[in-house]
């Protein structure tokens, strides 16, 4: 992918703190999606950032991020529903020894 089109991504939802609350939701759940979408969107940059090393599972994905298979865990559905990444049909070993799916950036 070209350097533009990761810009361009700072423009989909995902990066939207206003995304994490409804509409009719109280000011504070709306102050709260404000403070966790800054850190859901670094969460999604630093991810994306890792795929683009080559495909892994959700803990490889995890220490080429610096980040808690946890973490990675909650945004892997996210990106996959929003098209950016999808999985490869294989398999690896998570750190436990089970089997996580491995994921790859999407190609267009």
């Amino acid at each position: 992918m070209s350097e533009d089109s990761w810009r361009s991504y700072d423009a989909l939802p995902l990066f939207s703190p206003t995304a994490l609350a409804r509409r009719n939701d109280p000011a504070t759940s709306h102050a709260t999606a404000m403070m966790a979408g800054g850190v859901r969107a670094d969460h999604i940059k630093r991810i994306l950032a890792a795929l683009r090393l080559g495909p892994a599972s959700k803990d490889e994905i995890g220490a080429r991020a610096n980040l808690i298979g946890h973490a990675v865990g909650k945004r892997l559905p996210e990106l996959q529903r929003a098209g950016l990444i999808e999985t490869t049909g294989a398999n690896r070993r998570s750190a436990s020894g089970r089997p996580e799916r491995e994921w790859r950036l999407k190609t267009n």
